[in-house]
C-alpha cells in the first residue's frame, strides 16, 4: 500500500499526464497520498430533499429527484445552450447546460428517474440550475456518495481544464476504491482506546465520504489530533535529542564584565520582567546544557539590554558572541545601543555587512580569529566562510523568522561545539504558533514596559479628515516632536487604490513648507548612502517629518518622534501595523499613532484597524492576526522553515487541541525518550517516514 500512495498521480485511473501536470502545479499534488490528504474546506448538506413546489430564491443549493421530460436547444448557434426540462409531479424546473452538450444527451435520457442536484437562480421568471450535478436515483446511496457534499478548493486554472471539486471527490473515490481497505495505522492502539479515537481508515473514508455530522466530527477530530501530535512529538523529541546529546559550553562564572557593567554602567532599575529573563538565561549558560531560549518581548521592552547582559556573561568565560540582525538599519542601531552601553568598558565590537568595505573586513576577519574582537554584530555577512571565531560561544539572532533556517545553522557551525543560542523576536507570536514554530525551545517573554513609558494612543481617521490631521501634526511640531509618515506604496499603482510615497511627499511638503518646516524622504529604492543621509538628518533633528515606506518597521529609534502617521492602513497586516507603531511612544512623552483609510473597508480590515485602536497588547495583536488570516499568512512564518505542511488542523482555531496533544507527547517521551518501547514503535516509524531533513534543526531552532 506504501508503493501505491507514494505512486505518480498521472498513473491513478482518471488523471493521466496532462491531468497531473495541472494538480502539481495549482494544487501541489503530486503522489496518490497526497490527493488523499487533500481534504475539503467545507460540506454541503445532501440530507434534505426538496419539492420543485418548495423551491424559494433563499435557498442555497437543493436537491430534486424527478425525470427529464425533454431536451431543447436556446439562442444563437455560436452560443447556444442546451435546455432539460426537470418535472418531479409537483412542478418544473429547467436545467442548462452552456457546454458538453453532446454528453449530456448521451449520458441522460427522458423519463429516467434522475437525483440532480445544484444551485437554483431565476431567469425569466423560472427557476433554473446551471450545469447540475445528476446521478440516477438510487445510486447516491453507493458507498461512495456521501450526504455531505464536500468542496475542495481548485483553481480558475483547473475549472477551465474540467478539473472542479466533484472531479477531485471523484478521484479520490476511485483511489480509495484501490487502496482503502490497505490504510495503515500510524497510531498505537493504546492512544486510539485512550482518547476514543477513529481508526484512520475509518477516518479517511469518512472525512471524503461522511454520512453525517456526527461520523464527519470524529473524523476531523481524528485527523486533526493525529496531524498536531505528531507535529508536537517530532518537535519534543528533538528537545530530548538535543539535551542528552549536545552538550553546552559551561559559563560557569559571572566576572568583572556583567557586575562592573550591572553596578556601575548600568543607569537604571531593570524591569521585573528583565530581571526574571535574565536568571533564566543565567541557568541555562550554566547547565551544561546548549542555550536554546526564544526571548518575546514588544517592541522598547529592553531586548537588546537582556541579550547584552547574556553577552558580558559569554565574555566574563573567555567566549567571543555575535548577534545577528536581517538588515544593515536594524544591525547598525544595534551597534548604537550597545557600543553606548559599553562606551566605559574594555570591549571589543564591531560590525560586518553587505556595505563593510574590504579593509575594514579584512581587519574584522584578523580580530576575529584572534579572539581580539569580542563581539561581532551583523547581517547575513556573518554566515560567509571567511568569518571565522576564535572562540564562539554565544549567538544571538534577532527577527529571526526573516532568516532561513539553513542560513542559521551556518552561523552554529562556526565552533567545534555548537554555541548557546539566543533567539529574539519583537513580533509578538500567539502561544499555538510558537509550541509549533519554536516548540523545541524554552521561551521567555518580557511582558513589561520600562517605567516612565505611556502606551501609544491610537486614533483611526478616514482620509476625509486629513486637514484635521495636519492640523494635529502641526501642533504636535510645535512642541518639539517629530513625525513618521509612512506608505505602502511608492510609486501610485493602477492595481491598488493606495496613498503613494512620491504623491504623498509632495502633498505633505505643500502642507509644511520650507523654512518652517523640513521632510526628509527615505525609502527601499534609495541608495544606502542617500537613506543613511536622509535618515541622520531626521535624527539629528534637522527635519520634522519623516516620509518612509515600511523600512522604518525596525531598527529605528528615535525618542523624539511622538506621532506616527500609517496612510492606507488597511493594506497592512495587524503584525505590521503593531511595528510601525512600536517605532514611536519611545521617549517619556505621549506618543500617537494615527491610522489613515479610506471609507471603504472589509470586514477583515475594519476589524484590524478597531484591533489597533484598542489594544497596545502585542499578544493579543497577534492572536487576532492568527485567526484572521491563519498562521501560513502571518508575517515571516514562510520564511522561517517550518518542516510542515498542516493538511487539516487550524492553528487559530485548534489551540486547545494542540496544547493537549503536546502534553500527551511529553508523557510518552518522559516514559520512553527514543520510543523503543513495542507500544511506540508505529510512532518512531511514523517518525521516520515524515522527516523531511537529515538535520536536526532543534540545536538552532
Amino acid at each position: 500500500m506504501a508503493d501505491l500512495l507514494q505512486e505518480d498521480i498521472k498513473y491513478l485511473k482518471g488523471v493521466g499526464p496532462k491531468r497531473a501536470e495541472l494538480l502539481k502545479n495549482e494544487l501541489n499534488i503530486f503522489t496518490c497520498r497526497d490527493l488523499l490528504y487533500i481534504f475539503p474546506y467545507k460540506y454541503i448538506d445532501r440530507t434534505k430533499m426538496f419539492k420543485i413546489s418548495e423551491i424559494n430564491s433563499s435557498l442555497a443549493y437543493i436537491q430534486l429527484t424527478g425525470k427529464i421530460t425533454l431536451f431543447r436547444f436556446e439562442g444563437p448557434p455560436r452560443k447556444k445552450r442546451l435546455v432539460a426540462e426537470f418535472s418531479d409531479g409537483t412542478g418544473t424546473i429547467e436545467l442548462l447546460w452552456f457546454q458538453g452538450h453532446k454528453w449530456v444527451q448521451n449520458s441522460y435520457t427522458i423519463n429516467t428517474e434522475y437525483a440532480i442536484f445544484g444551485k437554483p437562480s431565476i431567469f425569466n421568471g423560472k427557476f433554473n440550475v446551471v450545469h447540475p450535478e445528476i446521478e440516477k436515483a438510487g445510486d447516491q446511496d453507493s458507498e461512495f456518495n456521501a450526504s455531505l457534499q464536500p468542496q475542495y478548493s481548485t483553481t480558475e486554472k483547473l475549472k477551465n481544464n474540467y478539473i472542479t471539486s466533484k472531479t477531485i471527490h471523484k478521484l479520490i473515490g476511485t483511489l480509495l476504491s484501490i487502496i482503502g481497505q490497505q490504510i495503515q495505522e500510524t497510531l498505537p492502539e493504546y492512544l486510539l482506546k485512550s482518547h476514543k479515537l477513529s481508526d484512520l481508515k475509518t477516518a479517511i473514508f469518512a472525512v471524503h465520504f461522511p454520512r453525517d455530522n456526527q461520523q464527519l466530527k470524529k473524523a476531523i477530530y481524528r485527523l486533526k489530533f493525529e496531524e498536531l501530535f505528531f507535529i508536537q512529538l517530532g518537535i519534543l523529541k528533538q528537545k530530548t535529542n538535543r539535551q542528552q546529546y549536545f552538550k553546552g559550553f559551561v559559563f560557569s562564572k559571572v566576572g568583572d564584565y556583567l557586575n562592573n557593567f550591572y553596578k556601575k554602567h548600568l543607569q537604571f532599575e531593570l524591569t521585573n520582567a528583565q530581571k526574571r529573563v535574565i536568571k533564566e538565561i543565567r541557568r541555562d549558560l550554566g547547565s551544561g546544557k546548549q542555550m536554546n531560549r526564544l526571548l518575546q518581548g514588544d517592541v522598547g521592552s529592553g531586548k537588546t539590554l537582556v541579550a547584552l547582559m547574556a553577552v558580558l556573561i559569554a565574555l566574563d568565560n573567555g567566549f567571543q558572541a555575535c548577534m545577528m540582525a536581517p538588515t544593515e538599519i536594524l544591525a547598525n542601531q544595534h551597534l548604537q545601543t550597545v557600543t553606548s552601553f559599553l562606551s566605559e568598558l574594555n570591549v571589543n565590537v564591531d560590525l560586518l555587512t553587505g556595505s563593510t568595505k574590504k579593509a575594514e573586513r579584512e581587519k574584522i576577519f584578523e580580530t576575529l580569529k584572534s579572539g581580539e574582537l569580542h563581539f561581532l554584530i551583523g547581517t547575513h555577512a556573518l554566515l560567509e566562510d571567511p568569518v571565522i571565531f576564535n572562540n564562539l560561544g554565544l549567538v544571538i539572532i534577532d527577527e529571526q523568522h526573516r532568516f532561513g533556517v539553513a542560513q542559521r545553522a551556518r552561523l552554529w557551525k562556526k565552533n567545534d561545539n555548537p554555541p548557546h543560542v539566543l533567539v529574539m523576536t519583537a513580533t509578538p507570536i500567539p502561544r499555538t504558533l510558537a509550541m509549533t514554530l519554536y516548540g523545541d525551545l524554552d521561551v521567555s517573554v518580557i511582558d513589561e514596559l520600562p517605567p516612565g513609558r505611556k502606551p501609544v494612543q491610537t486614533i483611526h481617521y478616514y482620509d476625509t479628515k486629513r486637514l484635521v490631521m495636519f492640523g494635529f501634526l502641526k501642533k504636535q511640531i510645535e512642541q518639539g516632536r517629530q513625525v513618521f509618515v509612512v506608505y505602502p506604496l511608492i510609486k501610485e499603482s493602477e492595481k491598488m487604490d493606495y496613498k503613494d510615497l512620491e504623491d504623498g511627499y509632495e502633498g505633505i511638503s505643500r502642507a509644511f513648507p520650507p523654512p518652517r518646516y523640513a521632510v526628509s524622504c527615505v525609502h527601499g529604492k534609495m541608495k544606502t548612502t542617500e537613506k543613511d543621509i536622509a535618515m541622520q538628518y531626521f535624527i539629528n533633528g534637522q527635519s520634522q517629518i519623516m516620509v518612509a515606506t515600511t523600512v522604518i518597521e525596525v531598527g529605528v529609534d528615535i525618542p523624539n518622534a511622538s506621532v506616527m502617521v500609517i496612510e492606507s492602513a488597511e493594506r497592512f497586516g495587524l503584525s505590521q501595523l503593531h511595528q510601525l507603531r512600536g517605532r514611536v511612544g519611545r521617549g517619556a512623552d505621549q506618543s500617537y499613532c494615527i491610522l489613515m483609510t479610506s471609507h471603504k473597508l472589509t470586514t477583515e480590515a475594519r476589524k484590524r484597524i478597531d484591533t489597533m485602536v484598542r489594544t497596545n497588547d502585542g499578544f493579543e495583536i497577534a492572536e487576532v492576526d492568527l485567526k484572521l488570516r491563519g498562521p501560513g499568512d502571518i508575517e515571516g512564518t514562510q520564511q522561517s522553515g517550518i518542516p510542515f505542511d498542516l493538511k487539516i488542523a487550524n492553528l487559530g482555531q485548534d489551540g486547545q487541541l494542540l496544547m493537549y496533544v503536546r502534553n500527551i507527547a511529553e508523557k510518552i517521551l518522559e516514559n520512553d525518550p527514543d520510543l523503543k518501547l513495542p507500544d511506540n514503535f508505529l510512532l518512531l516509524n511514523h517518525l521516520k517516514k515524515s522527516v523531511k531533513s537529515p538535520v536536526d534543526w532543534s540545536v538552532i531552532s
